[in-house]
């Protein structure tokens, strides 16, 4: 069972398994309630990827040396998870939140939507134009802002 002599290996399952479950007290520290799911879930507070690279990173510092190109491989390998965690998995995140408000909305929407034909005719139309379209006012004011970059562009500029 040579597998369990590899010490890398297990300081890397160990990292996940730690950062795993330290999610839980962490996020009952900030919300006074126990998410036993946090257990098997991504994101949260440590990252569990960090930790994983990082636990391999160091381990193999310590058994190869800071000069091994097995080192190398490992700390450029933590360095582009790290970053995949910060940057992509990040604004991954961002964009689920963004689209469970837009689920949320369109809830909204298709509950106010059910009223929709015992409206009269003018009703509807003036919802819709507030919706859709804009004030006169907003439609001459957007206007003069384009005659005056125009303007701007051709006497001052060119």
């Amino acid at each position: 069972m040579a597998i369990f002599q590899n010490i890398p290996l297990l300081a890397a399952l160990f990292g996940i398994v730690f950062a795993q479950i330290v999610k839980i007290p962490v996020a009952y520290i900030h919300t006074r309630k126990i998410d036993w799911k946090l257990v098997t879930s991504t994101g949260s507070m440590p990252s569990s990827h960090s930790a994983a690279v990082t636990a391999l990173t160091t381990a193999i510092a310590f058994q190869s040396g800071l000069d091994s190109p097995l080192f190398a491989v490992s700390a450029i390998f933590a360095v582009i998870v790290m970053f995949d965690a910060t940057g992509i998995r990040y604004q991954a995140g961002q964009q689920a939140v963004i689209i469970n408000q837009m689920r949320i909305d369109f809830q909204t929407f298709v509950e106010e939507a059910r009223g929709w034909q015992h409206k009269d005719e003018e009703q509807k139309i003036l919802e819709l134009k507030t919706l859709l379209g804009h004030k006169p006012s907003e439609v001459f004011v957007g206007a003069l802002t384009g005659i005056f970059i125009s303007v701007i562009i051709y006497t001052i500029i060119l």
